[in-house]
């Protein structure tokens, strides 16, 4: 655990103007951004007492070795340069507003040249206009359902768009009238944009305006004794009254606002945002953000205003996190520099923005029901989170005195080989960083000279660390991408704590690879599955964690992630293996169309499944050599007691008899496996 007084600035060197500072890691990474309107009282309090610090604050101060900022010329520059940091950085102990939950959105991609409304999740996109979020996605595909009588827009997939076109006929919602078939040349592409104009109008709660419209030309149509298109047009201001029924009306004035609100406690907060455009509740969002240090509402509300309207972008209007600004911000409290987030809001905008508490009427009202949500989604969150805050900090802390490390455990990275009587080997390393799996960074290994589980895991290790130890050297040469930046290269930030599946000689094996690389600042153990010993390099007896820890807890959540990624990626190849090895058999069976067939069933299991119709819809296969395919691959009868493909090696090696013998090298798996398991 580092010292914090140990990087203290020297007195009177920080400024007292506004400004953004960063703390870093020994290696470089910069680990927290903040911005403050005097950086040298806001520094200060980080080198008070560490004892007086919140948790998470205290944990971040004595992770860091360094700190360093920019002074700024206003308050607004340094929050726009706080988001840019954030952004760049992703620093681990900043405020992250990451989704309690995958809302959906209705989508309208108007950068295409037929604009296409579609249910969309995930990250927005450039060129796409969102509504939503919705709670549902059936709630989405209803209201299209609804509205594609009356705005009868693209919704197919680009493949039936093409694939339309290609053939001279629509699908089935052109013949029923619920798409103006612009793939066949009914419309044009500025008819069909109109098309999609007219329905984001809608939807952006322009509704009033839409409905007198078609009034007009009701009544037009029916004085021309047009009586069937005035029949249409009645039926279409049906349609749209009964999806405006369903949109229920919260603020009579047509409001445009978003009224957000918090539930929290000492380390964690839910956030709540319904969106109101025209007076109408048009979505719902919450996010559950992790507490850095003992924050207000107000503080919470800062962040709020900065991560999700934060980099919006020019063209949509959308920022970072996918929310337009609207032109009024209800939220329970203002932040202390309430006129600085305004004014950065409205250049945001282009236009005025309101950001104020709501005291009295319907506005309150609405303020009370997010609140009641924020409530209900934070208790959710708590009872089906295993692994909050608190049990990953504690955690950690237990791993750090059971293995007596110098510092917690931040990023934990493991590794697990697999294979089946040493083919097919391969291994995966997975990462854990505060006890989170960090998923972007797992890769998974095909071994080539591992014969078994120890050097098959020494050759993973060397591999692994011989990429960190070349980055470490680019960085401190000054090559290695963005080193000043505190962005290392893909293996140049370091574990932890190296934790391998497996006992002893597992655990011998990568403190070897570490030891022959020169890496000394990386802590080695493994945990065998038997017993969920935790072995340690050189120690002739295992260290024994209580079953009711939360570090074994970690430690086994970590292992079994990583079991199950080597899994899947050894089933693939081997699977693949497979099937390569039975169409050698296949008489006049090349390599082309071999590949074509790998290509189009892309396993075992699926071409066992196909017929020979479907067999012979893949390029150059006929009716012979698709016979003679499916003949290759049947799968044998499974004789009693024989293992099949989902079970190929069932294993019945027992236990050592006792400590020394589990430390010696074994063969097969590399590990006690049990009756009926796959080794791996």
């Amino acid at each position: 655990m580092a010292d914090p007084s140990t990087y203290r600035p020297a007195v009177g060197s920080i400024p007292e103007s506004p400004g953004v500072y960063k703390f870093r890691d020994p290696a470089g990474r910069v680990i927290y951004v903040g911005k403050a309107k005097s950086l040298r009282q806001r520094l200060n309090s980080y080198f008070a007492d560490v004892a007086g610090l919140h948790p998470r604050t205290r944990q971040m101060v004595t992770t860091a070795s360094a700190v360093e900022w920019t002074v700024v010329g206003t308050e607004v520059e340094a929050l726009q340069l706080e988001y840019n940091w954030i952004k760049e950085f992703d620093p681990r102990f900043n405020v992250r507003y990451r989704d309690d939950k995958s809302y959906p959105s209705l989508a309208v991609t108007l950068n295409e040249e037929f604009p296409r409304l579609q249910v969309m999740r995930g990250p927005k996109k450039k060129g796409v206009r969102y509504f939503g979020p919705y709670a549902h996605a059936w709630a989405i595909r209803e209201t299209l359902d609804t509205l594609t009588r009356v705005f009868p827009a693209r919704t197919c997939s680009n493949g039936v768009f093409k694939r339309a076109g290609q053939i001279g006929r629509p699908c089935l919602l052109g013949y029923i009238g619920k798409c103006a078939a612009p793939c066949v040349g009914r419309v044009s592409a500025e008819e069909h944009r109109e098309i999609v104009d007219d329905f984001c109008d809608f939807m952006a709660g322009r509704t009033e305006q839409m409905m007198k419209r078609l009034e007009r030309e009701m009544a037009a149509a029916s004085e021309n004794l047009e009586f069937e298109k005035a029949a249409r047009l009645r039926d279409d201001l049906g349609a749209l009254r009964r999806a405006m029924e369903k949109q229920a009306v919260v603020l009579g004035d047509g409001t445009d606002a978003d009224v957000v609100a918090f539930a929290q406690d000492e380390l964690e907060a839910a956030v709540q945002v319904f969106h109101v455009r025209g007076g109408r509740v048009r979505g719902q969002r919450g996010w559950i953000v992790d507490k850095v240090e003992e924050v207000t509402t107000g503080q919470l509300v800062e962040q709020f205003l900065l991560q999700v309207y934060g980099g919006v972008d020019e063209q949509t209007g959308v920022g970072e996190a996918g929310e337009a600004v609207p032109r009024e911000v209800l939220v329970p409290e203002l932040p202390d520099d309430a006129e600085v987030y305004v004014e950065l809001l409205e250049e945001l905008r282009g236009s005025k923005v309101s950001l104020r508490v709501p005291q009295r009427g319907d506005k309150r009202a609405l303020m009370e029901t997010v609140e009641r949500n924020a409530k209900e989604s934070f208790a959710r969150h708590r009872v089906k989170r295993s692994s909050d805050l608190t049990a990953r900090s504690l955690a950690l802390s237990e791993l750090q005195e059971a293995l007596e490390l110098p510092d917690a455990p931040l990023r934990i990275e493991c590794m697990d080989v697999s294979h089946v009587q040493g083919t097919n080997v391969v291994a995966s390393m997975v990462v854990f960083e505060d006890g989170l799996a960090k998923k972007s960074d797992y890769r998974r290994f095909s071994v080539t000279n591992g014969t078994d589980d120890t050097a098959a895991m020494a050759e993973v290790v060397r591999r692994r660390f011989a990429r960190h130890v070349k980055d470490e050297q680019d960085r401190r040469d000054e090559q290695g991408v963005a080193a000043e930046e505190g962005r290392p290269r893909r293996f140049a930030y370091p574990p932890n704590l190296l934790v391998v599946d497996g006992g002893a000689p597992q655990v011998a094996a990568a403190a070897r690879s570490l030891e022959e690389l020169g890496v000394v600042d990386v802590a080695v153990c493994g945990l065998a599955k038997r017993m969920e010993e935790v072995w340690l390099p050189g120690d002739s007896d295992p260290v024994i964690l209580p079953r009711t820890s939360e570090a074994l807890y970690l430690l086994q959540r970590v292992r079994d992630e990583a079991h199950r990624f080597a899994i899947t990626y050894h089933r693939q190849k081997r699977s693949t293996t497979m099937l390569v090895s039975l169409l050698d058999d296949v008489p006049g069976l090349g390599e082309t169309r071999r590949k074509a067939l790998m290509k189009e069933f892309g396993s075992l299991k699926r071409l066992r499944a196909a017929t020979v119709e479907e067999l012979m819809a893949v390029p150059g296969i006929g009716r012979r050599t698709a016979e003679a395919v499916q003949a290759a691959i049947a799968e044998p009868a499974d004789p009693a007691g024989a293992a099949t493909d989902a079970d190929p090696a069932v294993e019945t090696t027992t236990a050592p008899a006792g400590p020394a013998e589990r430390g010696a090298p074994r063969t097969g798996s590399g590990r006690t496996a049990e009756v009926g398991r796959v080794a791996s």
